[in-house]
C-alpha cells in the first residue's frame, strides 16, 4: 500500500520553524486571547513532560507548535446541555435531533450497509439501530465533523483546568498518533471538544477502539462507512453493551406516583448531574407492580423479560416524557455522559430498527 510521509517525519527534515507551518488555523470566530502568555507556558510544560518521556520533539512541535488559546471553546465547554448547571429542556433537544432529515440520511445508510451492519452485530452483539443512532447523533452521518483544530481545543481545554487530566490525556494521544503516522496533521479537525471522524472519536478512543473495516491497511473513521461502522461497534462492545438486550424504553407514569419509593440513595461519584436523574434499579416486574405502562409495548424495549432491572429516567421532571432505561443505557452514556444524547440514540435507533 503505498503511504504518506508522517508528518513527524517530515519535521525532523524541515525543522521546527517549518513545523510550525502546519499548524491548521483556528476557527474564523476566534481572536487571540490575552490568556495566551498563560496558556503558552502551559504548552511549553506540556511539551517538556512529554520529551521527558520519551516522545519525539518533531511530533509535538507538529501538533502543539504555535497553538493559541481558545475561549469559543471554553464557552462551549461551559454550555452543554444536561451538564452546565443551566434550565434545558429534553424535549427541545431531541426534536431537533431526532427529525426528519436524520432519519431519513439514517433509512439511506441502513439499506446502503445492511450486510455490513449485520456481520458487526453478529460478531459485537450490539445491533445496527444503536450504531445508527450514534452515528446520526454525532455527525448526522458524516454531514457534520466540525472544523475545530483539535490539538488546540484539547490544550485550551486542559489547561482550562475543569477537566485537566482527561484533556491532556488526549492531547498526549494525539501527539502519539500523529508520531505513529497513522495520519497527518491536516487531518487534525473535529469538534471544539476534541473529538474527530464520522463517529466524533476522541484520540484516545482513535487508538483503542477504530477498526480498518474494510481492509484497505487504513483507519479511517473520516472517509470509510465500513471502518465507521465497526468502529462504534466495537466501542460499545468492549465498553459492555450486553447484547439481546435493549437500551430502554418511553414508560407513562402513573398519575400520583411517590417517586421518594424509588429515590436511588447511592450519591453517584461521577458525572453526577445525569446520574442524579436516575432511580435505584428495580426489576421490570415491580415497575409494572407499580402501575407503570410502556408507551410502546413491552416487547419494543428488545426485552420483556420481568428480571430485567431498571431506572426511571424523567430528564424534564415529573410531568415530562418519561423513560426506564436498563444496563445498556449506561454503555450509550459511557460514549457521552448526557442523558439527553444517549435517550436520543436510543429514540433515533427505535425510528431506523
Amino acid at each position: 500500500m503505498k503511504r504518506l510521509i508522517p508528518l513527524a517525519i517530515c519535521c525532523l527534515l524541515l525543522g521546527r520553524q517549518a513545523s510550525a507551518q502546519v499548524v491548521a488555523q483556528p476557527v474564523p470566530d476566534e481572536a487571540v486571547s490575552d490568556r495566551d502568555g498563560d496558556f503558552a507556558a502551559w504548552v511549553a510544560g506540556f511539551r517538556a513532560a512529554e520529551i521527558a518521556k520519551g516522545v519525539s520533539p518533531a511530533a509535538l512541535d507538529s501538533v502543539i507548535g504555535g497553538l493559541h488559546y481558545s475561549p469559543r471553546v471554553v464557552e462551549l465547554d461551559r454550555a452543554q446541555p444536561d451538564d452546565s448547571g443551566r434550565i434545558a429542556l429534553f424535549s427541545d433537544y431531541v426534536d431537533k435531533r431526532v427529525e426528519p432529515v436524520r432519519i431519513g440520511r439514517g433509512r439511506s445508510v441502513a439499506e446502503a450497509m445492511a450486510a455490513d451492519l449485520a456481520a458487526n452485530e453478529a460478531t459485537t452483539g450490539v445491533p445496527a439501530a444503536i450504531v445508527l443512532g450514534i452515528w446520526g447523533m454525532e455527525s448526522s452521518y458524516g454531514a457534520v465533523t466540525g472544523n475545530f483544530d483539535i490539538p488546540r481545543s484539547l490544550a485550551t481545554l486542559a489547561f482550562d483546568g475543569r477537566r485537566r487530566a482527561l484533556f491532556t490525556k488526549e492531547l498526549e494521544a494525539t501527539v502519539s498518533i500523529v508520531e505513529r503516522g497513522l495520519i497527518g496533521r491536516d487531518r487534525l479537525t473535529g469538534s471544539w471538544a476534541g473529538a474527530m471522524g464520522q463517529p466524533q472519536f476522541l484520540p484516545s478512543s482513535y487508538l483503542k477502539y477504530a477498526r480498518d473495516a474494510d481492509h484497505d491497511g487504513r483507519v479511517d473513521i473520516w472517509d470509510s462507512r465500513p471502518d465507521v461502522a465497526l468502529s462504534i461497534a466495537t466501542y460499545l462492545g468492549t465498553s459492555g453493551w450486553k447484547r439481546g438486550q435493549g437500551w430502554g424504553l418511553p414508560i407513562i407514569v402513573p398519575a400520583g406516583f411517590d417517586r421518594a419509593k424509588v429515590r436511588n440513595l447511592v450519591a453517584p461519584t461521577s458525572c453526577t448531574r445525569v446520574y442524579e436523574k436516575h432511580s435505584r434499579w428495580i426489576p421490570v416486574s415491580e415497575w409494572k407492580a407499580l402501575g407503570f405502562v410502556s408507551a410502546t409495548g413491552w416487547g419494543a424495549a428488545g426485552t420483556s423479560a420481568d428480571d430485567t432491572l431498571a431506572t426511571l429516567v424523567e430528564p424534564d421532571g415529573p410531568g415530562g416524557r418519561a423513560f426506564l432505561t436498563f444496563g445498556n443505557f449506561r454503555v450509550l452514556l459511557a460514549y457521552n455522559c448526557s442523558n439527553f444524547y444517549a435517550l436520543s440514540v436510543g429514540l433515533l435507533g427505535d425510528a431506523l430498527r
